[in-house]
């Protein structure tokens, strides 16, 4: 009688799921936006030169060719990240023809690829399921066909190949999965546990709990559900293992969590087997397990669990600490891909700052909580890293990704991973505008809302089948204003972000001033709607300086300023004056227009900059200029240098 009604659930769950639920998950709300201006050049450019541009049969001939003798390497993540991003980008792009066709020409190689007994990868036998990035690349080419399945599911009704194509692509990655559960799952062929294979105490191999959950929404397949509980139970309660849950619920930052349980590796060992600070491996696993608390909610119909509340704010816990410990000005984090309280050492030259991997990893995992939460924190934290540390990754002409960006020094190319001319990094990239296109406008029910500002158009449909569809024009973040225009004619209530770091917004509809804007919050404003309405937001924007130690940085709004080589305006190191206080409100600095196009702002300042105060001449303040982090650098050229922060004067007595 229990596996009846388990069944029952399981298959209206499924139903939701099918109809609704996957859309966060691959295909979004990007179809709903279209960006403009500045922030849509960029990503038409990336998406063109990148994203279209990519060499399908390179990144899916590893998996057709003979096994790597070697059998350590993670080339086999690359079509999988692409994947991510190439399928929503089908539904933003205006002629996808020549997107679509690289899509199905790489999905036919990897089931071409596929092995009797389920596998697709390139390791030899006896190294399967093992040691290193096996598991973890079978993560992402799970994900991968799971993106192609609901490509296809979506144009199944009007395609008959597309239908079947559906049907092959779930096939293939339940087989694959299948493959897993029978190797390393309970009592698998292998003898050992998931979460004792890979790298990084078991963080790399457990973030398969992602795809793993995205099947079973998809299939509603009890197997995969119950392999869900056992990779969450392994990352959860061995000694030795991810403990992901109980070393978070104990207050453990995320850069303290080795030797709880095994003896951490001392030195520069990359990879490790034992050491748990790496960053974007741990915020991996954090998102299958808010996925898995979702799924599991959902056939609970709303009664306690307190297992999963404690694998939610286990996941809460970790991201705050994140915000607190380890997220710099720029919103980027993690030295050599590692947690290193990096937020109070953002000043220091640490080696390898800001890997792209982790910087996408970090919006999505914010994205995935701003899901479940509606927490408008976790919108501020997207924006702060999307306009920072991400776009300072991409290239200016969209063509890759950077694989660090240090706060201070030069822009340059990624690595060249795995013996390949390519790396993570520029294959995960395009993921996180994704983040930022997802959540800039949408509508939840009965209420659309703005969680991001840019020129845009958007539309969505209510409930009940009324449209919404707003034009939105803004230089934001570049300046503090923002309008726009209803083409709607419904009442419905429009929820506007206002971020945590604008103490004073103003928000007007048709000229008139509304009450009630708090920092921080969301502001809904609720009336009738009319074709021609104008919502306009002002910002309160000004430049705010950040000491650490005698260090000085300098933020505007969301977006951290630099210095750069190109205005020629003197030495980047000369040190600031005694007396600049952290928080202090700038007022000298002014815009003005840049110097080149390849800049996006730039800004005047006249500060107390230079050590010879003592002279008539040296103590009069000097006038230097300030672009946006995003901009400064973005030459690629060793010629090219920019620092973001600055020294400060000592005292005798300091």
């Amino acid at each position: 009688m229990k596996k009846i009604i388990f069944a029952i659930i399981t298959m209206a769950v499924f139903a939701i799921f099918a109809a609704d639920g996957c859309k966060n998950d691959v295909i979004g709300n990007i179809g709903s936006v279209k960006l403009k201006g500045y922030l849509g050049d960029r990503l038409n450019a990336m998406i063109e030169r990148h994203v279209v541009a990519r060499d399908v049969d390179y990144i899916t001939q590893t998996f057709l060719a003979q096994p790597e003798r070697e059998g350590w390497w993670w080339q086999t993540e690359f079509w999988g990240k692409w994947m991510h991003s190439a399928v929503p980008y089908t539904s933003y792009i205006l002629n996808s023809d020549a997107l679509m066709a690289k899509i199905e020409k790489s999905f036919e190689r990897m089931l071409s690829a596929q092995e009797d007994c389920g596998y697709i990868g390139n390791y030899q036998n006896h190294r399967r399921c093992g040691e290193h990035w096996d598991v973890w690349g079978m993560k992402y080419t799970m994900l991968g066909l799971l993106h192609y399945y609901d490509l296809a599911s979506r144009n199944a009704s009007k395609s008959p190949a597309a239908k079947e194509n559906a049907q092959r692509a779930i096939n293939a990655a339940k087989k694959l999965c299948d493959y897993v559960i029978g190797e390393i799952g309970p009592n698998g062929n292998r003898k050992r546990q998931l979460w004792q294979t890979g790298n990084w105490a078991g963080y790399a191999s457990s973030s398969i709990l992602e795809p793993v959950v995205w099947l079973y929404k998809r299939t509603g397949e009890k197997k995969y559900l119950e392999f869900a509980d056992f990779i969450v139970k392994g990352m959860s309660e061995p000694e030795a293992g991810p403990r992901l849950v109980d070393l978070a619920l104990k207050g453990v930052s995320v850069a303290d969590r080795n030797g709880h349980g095994n003896k951490p590796a001392k030195g520069n060992y990359y990879p490790s087997k034992v050491n748990r600070w790496k960053a974007y491996e741990m915020m991996s696993c954090y998102q299958g397990i808010l996925d898995y608390v979702e799924v599991k909610r959902s056939l609970l119909n709303g009664a306690a669990d307190a297992r999963l509340d404690d694998l939610r704010k286990a996941a809460i816990m970790t991201a705050e600490d994140i915000i607190k410990e380890e997220v710099n000005l720029a919103g980027g984090a993690a030295a050599s891909e590692a947690w290193f309280h990096g937020a109070r050492k953002q000043h220091l030259p640490y080696v390898h700052l800001q890997e792209t991997c982790v910087t996408t990893t970090w919006m999505r995992f914010c994205e995935k909580l701003l899901e479940q939460t509606d927490e408008p924190k976790w919108a501020d934290c997207i924006e702060k890293t999307f306009y920072n540390a991400y776009l300072a990754a991409l290239k200016s002409d969209g063509s890759e990704f950077a694989g660090y960006t240090p706060l201070s020094g030069n822009r340059w190319y990624g690595q060249h991973h795995c013996h390949m001319h390519t790396d993570c990094c520029t294959s995960n990239g395009p993921r996180g505008f994704l983040c930022f296109l997802n959540w800039l406008f949408l509508i939840r029910g009965d209420a659309a809302t703005f969680n991001f500002y840019s020129s845009a158009f958007v539309e969505g449909n209510l409930s009940d089948g009324r449209k919404m569809a707003f034009e939105m024009y803004s230089l934001y973040p570049r300046t503090d204003y923002v309008r726009i225009v209803s083409h709607a004619n419904c009442a419905a209530p429009v929820r506007l972000r206002i971020p945590a770091w604008s103490a004073k917004t103003v928000v007007k509809v048709n000229r008139k001033a509304l009450d009630g804007v708090k920092a921080g919050s969301y502001f809904t404003i609720n009336r009738e709607w009319k074709s021609g309405d104008v919502i306009e937001i002002i910002f309160d924007m000004p430049v705010v300086s950040h000491r650490m130690g005698y260090n000085v940085a300098f933020t505007r709004g969301p977006v951290l300023l630099a210095r750069d080589s190109r205005f020629n305006d003197g030495d980047l190191m000369e040190p600031f004056r005694r007396g600049m206080q952290d928080g202090s409100v700038m007022t000298s600095f002014a815009s003005v227009r840049v110097p080149t196009d390849n800049m996006w702002m730039a800004f005047s300042a006249t500060l107390d900059i230079g050590s010879h105060s003592a002279n008539p001449e040296g103590k009069l303040p000097s006038t230097v200029f300030f672009c946006d982090y995003a901009s400064a650098g973005n030459e690629w050229a060793r010629g090219n240098y920019y620092r973001t922060w600055f020294p400060v004067e000592y005292g005798p007595e300091e």
